[in-house]
């Protein structure tokens, strides 16, 4: 079972083209996949709908988007009638096998003067995998305050343990004559984090690392796949400087529930992806 992150940066890529086509070309040897800075009616890319242009190009996968950043683009009244037009901001999920719920969770966020600070968000699908139920969250973190982000991972990692202390989108589902969905312990987030590797995010994510026992595997820390593999190094990196191409960082990440490690088969960074200024990253269970 192949997933795969990625943050779009709302199609555009390196060469500054908008071209969603290569973007889905890189995705479809993937399972479950995860995106980030998916948009509709957003200027820079001609206002068009990411969500509809994925699920075009990718026919066979089911799918889920929320939106934390909702503004209004441009509404009026049109012979008579009121047009929604809204710029929406947000975090897609597309999968192979079907969606059996979904929510939006909101994370916390600050108001700024300079720079701009938008309404952050996860995207929970909860997956009917081969293997059993499974959930995937699509992240996507403030990029400028260390401090938000510490407090928005805190905030996401109480949702994950305590999903089924809390229910998920439903419980009680027969009332609404629907089956109860199951409640998983296991998890998968994938995102634009924002973060850089040993950073105090990462940390607060991962839990600090000992000097001689390393990180050990605890119901309450989420595990970096590709870390966990060796497979983070100084040289790694995720996004790239659009501006100046030697200025690379690595912000985007697979994170497991520590009760997946044993499944856990490769991770990967896609370095010749060129449809965004990040970069895809992956990982593979059996």
């Amino acid at each position: 079972m192949r997933f795969t992150s990625y943050n779009i940066q709302y199609g555009i890529g390196l060469d500054g083209r908008f071209d969603p086509e290569r973007i889905a070309a890189c995705l479809r040897n993937a399972d479950i996949i995860a995106l980030q800075e998916v948009t509709r009616n957003f200027h820079r890319n001609g206002n068009v709908d990411l969500v509809r242009t994925f699920e075009e190009l990718l026919p066979g996968y089911f799918s889920v988007f929320h939106a934390p950043c909702d503004l209004d683009a441009g509404s009026s009244i049109e012979n008579g009638r009121a047009i929604n037009r809204r710029f929406q901001f947000g975090n897609m999920i597309l999968s192979r096998w079907p969606i059996l719920c979904a929510r939006l969770i909101m994370l916390p966020r600050t108001r700024t003067v300079s720079p701009m600070n938008l309404q952050r968000g996860a995207t929970e699908a909860l997956i009917a995998t081969p293997t059993g139920p499974l959930r995937v969250y699509s992240v996507h973190l403030d990029h400028v305050s260390p401090t938000e982000r510490i407090s928005q991972i805190e905030f996401l990692k109480e949702r994950l343990i305590n999903y089924p202390l809390e229910g998920g989108a439903i419980s009680g589902a027969a009332d609404f004559g629907f089956a109860e969905p199951p409640h998983p312990e296991e998890f998968v987030v994938m995102g634009d984090f924002n973060m850089e590797p040993e950073s105090p995010e990462y940390n607060a994510m991962t839990g600090t690392a000992d000097a001689f026992y390393g990180r050990s595997l605890r119901v309450g820390n989420p595990v970096d796949a590709l870390a966990h593999l060796g497979r983070l190094t100084p040289q790694s990196y995720s996004w790239i400087h659009p501006d100046d191409p030697q200025r690379r960082m690595h912000l985007d990440y697979c994170f497991l529930s520590a009760g997946l490690i044993t499944r856990l088969k490769d991770a990967w960074t896609d370095y010749e992806a060129t449809g965004s200024d990040h970069l895809p990253v992956g990982f593979e269970l059996d």
